[in-house]
């Protein structure tokens, strides 16, 4: 499995970040003696079912250690494009990729094992996309201060994760629905017209598991996507706030280096 680690995130003035970070990439930022990049790459490195390793939005001189990367490309300006570039580079690299691991640079929590739970559990079947969430239960269970954003379904209350897979065809075949999401990346209308009003509707009154969510999503976009619940935290406990921040450096600090 080849995997994009997507770093190009860089805190501007007035975000919650900032004076953290101050000018420099959120990926570089000193967590536990290391930087917090560096923690999800080790264990990228180490995990069994990664062979590859791109990383966007860093460069070679930013001094992050990792012996399966295999290049780096500059941030594209959007998560969209970050991936879609990301996995034409993969294919270019190796044309017999089928599907493609994304990971967010900042998940420094998660460990060798977690990923290649992630990535086994995903080749039990053969999907387009596979979206891991966790359980509110699962994430107050291990951070409890963490104060995430949940979606509440008739089943489930859950929040997203940032590793996830999708196919790689999706992007060197598909360009119908990359050019939706590229355009509906920053209205928020168009970014309900995509998945359908009616889906809409039935989220936010909860009127809707999220097997039925995934399936009315996936009819939509015309692709075939399972919803995976993920039974580690760390996999969704990004660094998005001043107080996650200090959660995981807290948290990393009772660990191994």
């Amino acid at each position: 499995m080849d995997a994009i680690v997507t770093a190009g995130g860089i805190p501007q003035p007035g975000e919650p970040l900032y004076e953290y970070t101050r000018g420099i990439s959120k990926a570089l930022l000193d967590v536990a003696g290391k930087p917090m990049i560096q923690w999800v790459l080790d264990a990228l490195q180490a995990a069994e079912t990664i062979e590859r390793i791109l990383i966007i939005g860093l460069a070679a001189q930013d001094g992050v250690s990792v012996d399966k990367v295999v290049d780096y490309l500059p941030n594209q300006g959007s998560m969209v494009d970050n991936i879609r570039t990301g996995v034409m580079k993969l294919t270019e690299i190796n044309p017999q990729v089928k599907h493609v691991l994304l990971v967010s640079s900042d998940i420094p929590g998660i460990t060798p094992e977690m990923v290649d739970w992630v990535v086994r559990k995903a080749q039990e079947t053969d999907e387009d996309a596979y979206y891991n969430v966790i359980s509110r239960q699962v994430m107050e269970a291990r951070f409890p201060n963490s104060r995430r954003s949940y979606t509440h379904l008739r089943d489930i209350e859950l929040c997203g994760s940032d590793m996830n897979m999708i196919r790689a065809s999706l992007v060197t075949s598909n360009e119908e629905i990359w050019d939706r999401l590229v355009a509906s990346r920053k209205n928020v209308f168009k970014q309900a017209a995509l998945i359908g009003y009616d889906t809409l509707i039935l989220l936010v009154f909860r009127l809707i598991t999220l097997e039925q969510a995934v399936r009315k999503v996936c009819s939509r976009l015309k692709i075939r996507g399972r919803a995976v619940v993920c039974p580690y935290a760390e996999v969704g406990m990004d660094v998005d706030k001043p107080h996650q921040l200090e959660i995981m450096r807290a948290f990393l600090a009772q660990k191994p280096a």
